[in-house]
């Protein structure tokens, strides 16, 4: 892999990286493209056609598409050649989650079973736990769930109650609990179940064959969304499971846990993107069609505000993921190389990334429900009718922002794991930002020192990052110990790493864009980038001013906000012209091609 310069986690508040050191979707070889069209292939041909029936609560039919998806392979993309898979690389199984993710409550049941449906038993597994059981859930002959959510552990999910006791001849665990939400219950071969041992403090996690006796899955839950989608409740009843089946160590269940959750948020942040871009295609074409007044819907100047926005927020989305996932690649290569297993150093190099996770998750999620939301407006009465594939999506979508880990925990680990990874010595965090905030009476609005587009925006974004560090000063000098819990504040800070990162993402993309295929190929993706950071600048200044305000102090908030406003002023922006010309390649292609 070539070698770029690799930021740590939560590194990019106060470190730059230059643009030939991001990947970008642009850059996607011949058979990360290939790979991404049998996805695509596979959904036309036996997803689609099949939704309505899947929908209507038909486990067997849900089964077989997913045996068919992992008869080509497709089940095997993250799985290691030596267990029966294709070992591609950490850019492409986001790819293939992306291009997944427009497949509906398809796409639920395959990224469980690929995602925590298997890859705790990869990574976690002994050599004989992967051969017995990766091999086969790489194929799609065993099917995988992931039991760990209980009625009283959701969120703080070392809470749960399940409880493994060792046989009296030591050959046995023997498990009893009840689990919820259980994705794939309904015909899942295989669950890791997470349990504590006696008294133990923490989880112990569990590879148990779902046709051992005592195990009882209830019928499926009536869901908002995803309804095709196998969700179920899992009880277990003195269940024998075999002492070689503890996955890890004793007591590591917890961590396994965590660092799945990881996992799952990253690519739940592809995955969204593929349900984004269908929902934005499926807008288009609706607008390029319906006709109002005697003239197409797609013409007028609110719609083209509409399908421009849509197009902005999923590219920038798209922009941050595969920004990450090169850095992931990267730190795997690594760990690799230091005489780390690969199971292992996939596991952690992912779990390594967690503030840009939990980024992903939430802004990945948050950017879908904006499209689809915006796609049913697009369609007027005909998006609230079951007739339209976008309605299905409507609903389909609200589950993301509930899915591994809520929004809202997940905003409160962006600050508070980038100030602990600080707190390790990760990053000059708090340094740079105690020097900042000595001189905060001194920040004044300046103007680039440059005329290049780039290097303007790049003076943007380093303001950006200042009035986070600045926020993060102040909060933590008001609150001190106490500030985990002024949550307000933490999310206010959390929103304001977001926007910048991936802002910065997207400046990072276009401007690699432009040094591959020219200025006049990147016009349209530098007024993407306009729009971006100038609303992004408003987004910013209100958290921040939302943070000041809240510290209680209002000679210091006055202060601040001087300060705020200097560092959140950008040049001004024509967006109306800007997202016209944006929504007029859209409409001319009539699909999302960006």
């Amino acid at each position: 892999m070539e070698s770029r310069k690799l930021l740590k986690s939560g590194e990019f508040l106060v470190e730059e990286i230059e643009s030939k050191d991001t990947f970008i979707p642009e850059e996607f070889d011949e058979e990360q493209r290939m790979i991404a069209q049998t996805c695509r292939d596979f959904l036309e041909s036996e997803v689609y056609p099949n939704m309505d029936k899947v929908d209507k609560g038909d486990r067997e039919l849900m089964k077989s598409m997913l045996k068919k998806s992992g008869d080509l392979g497709l089940m095997g993309i993250s799985v290691s050649e030596e267990f029966g898979g294709f070992g591609q690389n950490f850019v492409t199984q986001m790819l293939a989650a992306e291009t997944i993710g427009a497949g509906y409550s398809f796409s639920v049941a395959f990224m469980a079973h690929c995602g925590i449906g298997t890859l705790p038993i990869m990574y976690y597994g002994n050599h004989d736990q992967r051969m017995k059981y990766v091999t086969k859930l790489a194929t799609g002959e065993l099917l995988g769930s992931y039991c760990l959510t209980e009625p009283g552990a959701g969120s703080d999910a070392n809470a749960g109650k399940t409880n493994a006791k060792l046989s009296e001849d030591g050959k046995h665990y023997i498990l009893n609990g009840q689990k919820m939400w259980i994705t794939n219950a309904g015909f899942a071969d295989i669950h890791t179940v997470f349990a504590k041992i006696d008294n133990d403090r923490v989880l112990s996690a569990f590879i148990v064959e779902a046709n051992t006796p005592g195990i009882v899955v209830a019928p499926d839950e009536h869901k908002m969304g995803i309804k095709g989608s196998s969700t179920a409740q899992i009880f277990y009843n003195d269940v024998k499971v075999p002492v070689e089946n503890l996955l890890g160590k004793r007591g590591e269940g917890f961590r396994i846990a965590l660092n799945i959750l990881q996992m799952g948020r990253i690519k739940l942040g592809a995955n969204v993107l593929g349900a984004a871009k269908k929902a934005i295609t499926d807008s288009v074409k609706y607008a390029n069609e319906r006709k109002q007044f005697g003239t197409l819907i797609s013409t007028f100047g609110t719609i083209k505000h509409k399908l421009a926005e849509q197009v902005i927020r999923t590219f920038a989305a798209e922009s941050a993921n595969y920004r990450v996932s090169r850095d992931i690649d990267q730190l795997m290569e690594k760990y690799k190389s230091e005489g780390c297993d690969k199971g292992k150093a996939s596991i952690d190099a992912i779990a390594h990334y967690a503030v840009e996770a939990a980024i992903l998750k939430v802004y990945g999620s948050e950017v879908l429900d904006f499209v689809i939301d915006e796609a049913v407006q697009i369609h007027g009465g005909m998006g609230y009718s079951s007739e339209m594939a976008v309605e299905k999506g409507y609903r389909d979508s609200r589950i993301n922002r509930i899915f591994e880990g809520t929004n809202e925990i997940n905003t409160m680990l962006v600050v508070d794991t980038a100030m602990k990874r600080a707190m390790k010595g990760d990053f000059d965090l708090f340094g740079k930002a105690e020097k900042l905030y000595t001189e905060v009476d001194k920040i004044k609005a300046e103007k680039p020192a440059s005329d290049d587009y780039f290097q303007q925006k790049i003076h943007f974004l380093r303001n950006f990052k200042k009035a986070i560090l600045l926020m993060i000063q102040a909060a933590s000098k008001t609150f001190e110990k106490n500030l985990v819990n002024e949550q307000e504040v933490m999310n206010n800070i959390s929103v304001m790493i977001m926007e910048t990162y991936v802002a910065e993402a997207t400046a990072l993309r276009v401007q690699k864009l432009q040094s591959m295929k020219g200025e006049n190929a990147a016009a349209l993706y530098r007024d993407i980038l306009d729009v971006l950071v100038y609303d992004s600048s408003d987004r910013i200044r209100k958290q921040a001013m939302d943070a000041a305000n809240s510290l209680g102090k209002p000679e210091e908030a006055a202060k601040l906000a001087k300060a705020i406003d200097a560092l959140t002023t950008v040049a001004g922006v024509n967006t109306k012209d800007a997202r016209r010309r944006i929504a007029s390649k859209l409409i001319e292609d009539n699909s999302y091609k960006f």
